[in-house]
């Protein structure tokens, strides 16, 4: 009740309704357009435009797909904005051409027509390291996600930085509530951390703690609060949840997808995420001296 109090219960959530992240380097470019509806604002979606026969066998493999049998403690009820997409399927063939894959207001560059239906692809981080596929929140298993999923045109050998869900998890809009060091905004003295702040994954909610408690003690003692660089594991996941767009916030555990790319490009897969992970672990160990935390 104090936590409800302290966040406002519009930004206290007691599940996840997860739409699937993929990483940007594994979309097919040539197949998907950038746009928004009718032209209005930055063409921040990319639009993956699908056939009538495209859309039928993706309509078809979605009812037949495995899906997730929940346990009781973790039913949840679905709301209108959040309903699993294969529950869009299973009301009827056309459903989700009036929610999630509506084609109105896009025009695929390629044809100069408006696409049958079409799979919206939001970016996820400023970066644009990483996409989310629209209004796909799903309880399908991770298996049947990355064999259903990849049918969208685009998608083909897509890389799943984090697979869809729906189920109980109570969390704030971090956003919205949270500075970078995990205090309150409007009551700075307060620091929340762990699960609460949507973060995902024993070690990332651990991680989350230990730099609350070691601000929570700095504050105390005078001295500078901290937060690690972006370009560390623990930065990266901080600026994730407290700079995300606060209308579309979702819980997220640490992946390659949330790192800033490094200075000069660099196409293989495995050589990028090494130096990535070089970069976090130089910048991390000086990160901890210049903060006297050594």
């Amino acid at each position: 009740a104090q936590l409800k109090a302290l966040t406002h219960s519009q930004n206290l959530y007691f599940f996840d309704a997860i739409a699937p992240i993929v990483d940007a380097d594994s979309i097919d470019h040539d197949r998907v357009f950038k746009a928004s509806r009718y032209g209005k604002g930055d063409a921040d979606y990319l639009n993956c435009p699908m056939t009538e026969p495209e859309y039928d066998a993706f309509y078809q493999a979605l009812l037949a797909a495995e899906k997730v049998v929940p346990k009781e403690f973790d039913k949840v009820p679905y709301f209108e904005g959040c309903i699993p997409i294969e529950v869009m399927a299973e009301r009827g063939r056309d459903t989700m051409m009036f929610g999630p894959l509506k084609p109105v207001g896009l025009v695929d560059p390629k044809t100069n027509t408006r696409p049958y239906a079409v799979v919206q692809l939001r970016m996820e981080n400023r970066h644009g390291t990483c996409y989310n596929l629209v209004g796909f929140q799903t309880k399908l298993t991770y298996g049947a996600q990355k064999q259903v999923f990849r049918m969208i045109p685009g998608l083909a050998n897509v890389e799943f930085l984090r697979y869809g869900s729906v189920h109980r998890n109570t969390f704030v809009n971090a956003p919205a509530l949270l500075q970078e060091t995990l205090q309150l905004k409007f009551q700075p003295r307060i620091f929340i951390a762990g699960q609460l702040v949507g973060v995902e994954g024993y070690t990332e909610a651990a991680a989350s703690g230990g730099l609350a408690g070691i601000n929570a003690a700095r504050l105390l003692k005078g001295m500078e609060l901290v937060v690690p660089p972006e370009t560390t594991a623990h930065g990266a996941l901080m600026n994730y949840i407290t700079t995300s767009d606060p209308r579309h916030f979702q819980p997220m555990n640490i992946n390659f997808g949330l790192f800033p790319p490094l200075p000069v490009r660099v196409r293989d897969k495995q050589d990028r995420q090494r130096q990535t992970s070089q970069r976090a672990l130089e910048n991390f160990t000086a990160w901890i001296q210049r903060s006297g935390l050594s």
